[in-house]
């Protein structure tokens, strides 16, 4: 039998990994086998259920791996850990993200879950898999779990406050949206965190048609646990609220909800008279402007879609593998590798350095060599090959990675996909421009 899968969203900082830590151990302690995966760039979900060690993620792992040349193992990624008096170990899996600022974290989800599907996954011999998802924006990668219908069921984890609900509805309507277009996910409810008895979250569950199914009272005694690094199941008051709720998710006895969601203006006058009146606008002198900047959108959104429409002519087949070494500005040869660290730092987001004053001895010599030779008008290339080189050179960094990993690496598009965090149709399409370019510069009249 397949295992069990729930999607656990909820507002960063609210305690969905709170909530879904305490479900996982619960679930063990009734003798489930259970995994915990951590959706959230933070990986920061298991922490409590591994005792405070920091899981490796999928992101880092697949990314060390494919530059050494490596398969990821299950071992890589997958982690385990037998909690004290508990009859089933833990699972636990970090997908991980990007760097602060360098990538999008909805990307990293997709990628990391293209991972543990060709893994797979859903054939472990599992009973529950739970999936703790950062609920506070539904872009695309976040939405994983609903888009595919990867998660049988989903949990939103809110508290009396404005935005945990605000984000709860989102999702709410996200996943009513997918219902739509052959989404299978189902909504089990909400779980009031820290509930003050305010009556707020149950007013808004009435009005959008959503279930409780828990309600958890703020517990000093179990924020401590958590911040030992502990389950917060340990103390029986605790403990007697997930053991209900797992045993009702269990026997399957909990009804799923058909809410609605609600919309901007009904979801804020739970919370008291909307103001429906137009905001005033700004005007040119306002903004201390001479003339007013109109803007034809129409027009604009012609443009954008005739930038992102492919060539319709089949792309230039061309063999790479054969190529010389390219030598960077000092005369060193240069890998052309599927790290984009690697390439030559050569496009227009690279600023050429301009004083060799910085540069130990002699490297400042060959700097000045090499300065002074390009001084000159550089000769045309000659072969094919050279030709070739000199025009990859000239295309931007990413068009560059995209064919050294595709035609020299001899990367599928899937695995191109994995490592620069694009989906298949968009790692397509800028491998067709990027071909296309090449093409261009390559039977360009500068190189007859």
């Amino acid at each position: 039998m397949p295992a069990r899968t729930i999607a656990i969203y909820g507002k960063g900082g609210i305690g969905k990994s709170f909530i879904t830590t305490n479900l996982t151990a619960t679930f063990a302690l009734m003798n489930q086998r259970v995994l915990q995966i951590g959706c959230d760039p933070k990986h920061d979900s298991t922490t409590s259920l591994f005792g405070g060690i920091s899981l490796p993620t999928v992101t880092e792992v697949f990314g060390q791996k494919t530059q050494t040349h490596e398969k990821v193992q299950i071992e890589d990624i997958v982690f385990k850990r037998q909690l004290e008096g508990f009859p089933q170990p833990v699972f636990g899996i970090e997908v991980g993200g990007p760097e602060v600022g360098r990538g999008c974290g909805g990307r990293g989800i997709i990628s990391g879950f293209d991972v543990l599907e060709r893994l797979g996954l859903f054939q472990w011999n599992l009973d529950v898999i739970l999936m703790d998802f950062l609920g506070d924006v539904v872009c695309g990668g976040f939405a994983t779990p609903l888009a595919r219908s990867m998660c049988e069921e989903v949990i939103l984890v809110v508290s009396n406050d404005r935005q945990s609900i605000f984000a709860a509805n989102n999702i709410c309507m996200a996943n009513n949206y997918f219902k739509t277009v052959g989404g299978s996910s189902r909504l089990l409810g909400l779980i009031v965190n820290r509930d003050d008895g305010s009556g707020i979250a149950e007013r808004y569950a009435k009005a959008a048609g959503i279930n409780i199914i828990m309600t958890l009272p703020y517990s000093s005694a179990a924020r401590d646990l958590a911040d030992s690094f502990d389950v917060a199941i340990r103390l029986p008051e605790i403990r007697e609220k997930f053991t209900d709720l797992c045993q009702r998710i269990l026997q399957r006895s909990i009804p799923y909800c058909e809410a609605r969601g609600l919309s901007y203006h009904e979801f804020m006058a739970l919370f008291g008279d909307v103001d429906t009146r137009k905001p005033e606008p700004a005007h040119i002198e306002d903004l201390k402007l001479t003339e007013n900047l109109n803007l034809d959108a129409h027009m604009l959104a012609h443009a954008h879609a005739t930038a992102d429409t492919p060539h319709p002519e089949k792309p230039i087949s061309i063999d790479l593998s054969n190529l010389p070494p390219a030598r960077n500005s000092l005369g060193d040869p240069v890998a052309i590798g599927s790290n984009a660290a690697s390439l030559p730092q050569t496009d227009e987001f690279i600023k050429p350095t301009t004083s060799a004053a910085k540069l130990p001895p002699m490297a400042a010599k060959r700097y000045r060599v090499a300065s002074a030779a390009s001084a000159q008008a550089p000769p045309k290339p000659k072969t094919d090959h050279e030709r070739l080189l000199f025009c990859m050179e000239k295309l931007p960094r990413h068009e560059r990675e995209l064919i050294t990993l595709y035609e020299i690496k001899r990367k599928s598009l899937d695995e191109i996909s994995i490592e620069c965090h694009l989906d298949r149709h968009e790692v397509e399409t800028q491998l067709q421009h990027a071909r296309q370019h090449l093409k261009e510069l390559f039977f360009s009249a500068d190189l007859q």
